[in-house]
């Protein structure tokens, strides 16, 4: 853990430094010298050459030991006007705005997979379900965009906890402030945050941010897990829906002719890990005096392990979605079992008059006699049809057939085709918006540490 921090410690240390020498606190030529002296220790943690001592405490103590041994006395003035509380609370969001970043990257590139399988298959049958039972005709993409919409949330809550997460806590020391001269707007604006955080002691107690980041994740596997769950369902014979292919699957030891989808099911497990990391640190926090408490440095464990779980998973999803083959005929099939066009028989009673209660009722006795012949809807003759109803005419067959079920629900956000192509068009406008937003702020950040190190 104090290894990943490392890099946020030392970029940390170098604007306060910076800050020390503008604000007279230190003399400029003791800077320098330990600038430089960070500057080697950054690039001893770009090519993972840094010693970390078991011995001393934590990445703070390690940085700082190091740091003086190689510039001397110099070194031990570095931690003039800051305290260990507010300089981890300082790497913690400048390792986590990172992470969300990456996040958003590797949601996109689901939501990419998606959209791409989408646009092969608008015209693709398959039904809809309520309580796992047969509802209504949809088709494969209306259902594959419900996840793009759902993952667009999930980028979108992130990004708005990137902007609480993107609060400056460098300055407030152990938990009061400090007497010397500093600047935090200073090594707020040095280290790319959009301004300090207000409170002193709020800012090293702080770990809503912590928190409220791991809730995402929760809600991104929360919704990896719902796919994951339709492939491990729709894999099996009994659906034959969709089939996964070997790199994302396996054999069974001694039954040779299964093909188990172990990915999906592995993804939908892990989905605990980040509940469980949620749960934890909402406990730590529930009753914690201000300010600092050691609890505090359990939660960094907790914060690593759902962040890697779900950017790994989100990953591997998104590269087993492209490789998934969909059986078109099979879920065609599906979808003129079950009377789906049932509610179809209802609204077109309605269309001529019928109350719906008086429609749902009729349609409701339609169905039972249906079912007793052991036809469907559409293979019923209008006689047969016409016993229940008198309002039914000839042109209701064509209503019934499946296509123009799914044709016909043209309101927005259903499943026609032309309905889903409006949904198409503005989820991908929606992503290529938070991958701008995303992108323009991890260029924003790489400009403010370049001029950082260039000073």
């Amino acid at each position: 853990m104090d290894r990943r921090l490392a890099w946020y410690d030392v970029m940390g240390s170098i604007a306060h430094a910076q800050m020390l020498s503008r604000q007279g606190v230190l003399p400029p030529l003791e800077v320098s010298k330990i600038v430089e002296g960070l500057k080697g220790l950054l690039d001893d943690i770009e090519n993972d050459a840094l010693h970390f001592s078991e011995k001393l405490e934590d990445v703070h103590t390690n940085v700082e030991f190091q740091l003086t041994e190689r510039v001397g006395e110099a070194g031990a003035r570095l931690h003039t006007a800051r305290s260990r509380n507010d300089q981890v609370a300082t790497d913690f969001r400048m390792f986590l705005r990172d992470q969300v970043l990456e996040m958003c990257a590797a949601i996109a590139d689901l939501q990419s997979a998606l959209i791409k399988m989408a646009k092969g298959h608008l015209d693709t049958i398959m039904p809809g379900f309520t309580h796992m039972q047969h509802a209504q005709p949809v088709s494969l993409a209306h259902h594959l965009l419900a996840h793009v919409q759902r993952l667009q949330r999930d980028t979108e809550r992130f990004l708005q906890a990137y902007g609480r997460i993107n609060l400056c806590p460098l300055g407030a020391s152990a938990l009061a402030g400090t007497t010397y001269p500093i600047d935090r707007r200073f090594t707020a604006e040095a280290l790319g945050f959009k301004e300090p955080t207000e409170n002193s002691l709020d800012s090293v107690s702080d770990r809503d941010f912590a928190s409220e980041f791991v809730f995402c994740t929760s809600l991104l596997m929360t919704h990896l897990s719902s796919i994951s769950e339709e492939i491990v369902i729709w894999s099996t014979p009994e659906f034959s829906f969709v089939e996964v292919s070997d790199a994302f699957s396996t054999g069974s030891s001694i039954m040779p002719q299964k093909k188990n989808p172990d990915v999906a099911e592995l993804i939908r497990g892990r989905t605990g890990i980040t509940f469980g990391n949620l749960m934890s640190l909402l406990t730590m926090n529930k009753a914690l005096p201000l300010a600092y408490n050691r609890d505090l440095q359990e939660d960094k464990g907790l914060v690593l392990s759902a962040s890697d779980t779900a950017l790994q998973s989100a990953r591997i999803m998104a590269s087993m979605l492209t490789t998934l083959t969909f059986n078109r005929t099979r879920m065609r099939e599906a979808a003129e079992k079950g009377y789906l066009n049932a509610t179809e028989l209802a609204d077109y009673l309605v269309t001529k008059g019928v109350p719906f209660r008086r429609a749902h009722e009729i349609t409701g006795k339609v169905v039972r006699h249906a079912i007793d012949k052991d036809k469907r809807l559409e293979e019923l003759g209008l006689e047969e049809l016409r016993h229940y109803s008198d309002s039914i005419m000839a042109d209701v067959f064509d209503v019934l057939p499946v296509e123009k079920c799914v044709e016909r629900r043209t309101s927005y956000g259903g499943t026609a085709r032309k309905a889903v192509e409006t949904q198409l068009s503005k989820a991908q406008k929606a992503m290529r918006l938070s991958i701008e937003h995303a992108k323009a702020e991890r260029g924003r950040l790489d400009l403010a540490f370049r001029s950082l190190l260039s000073d």
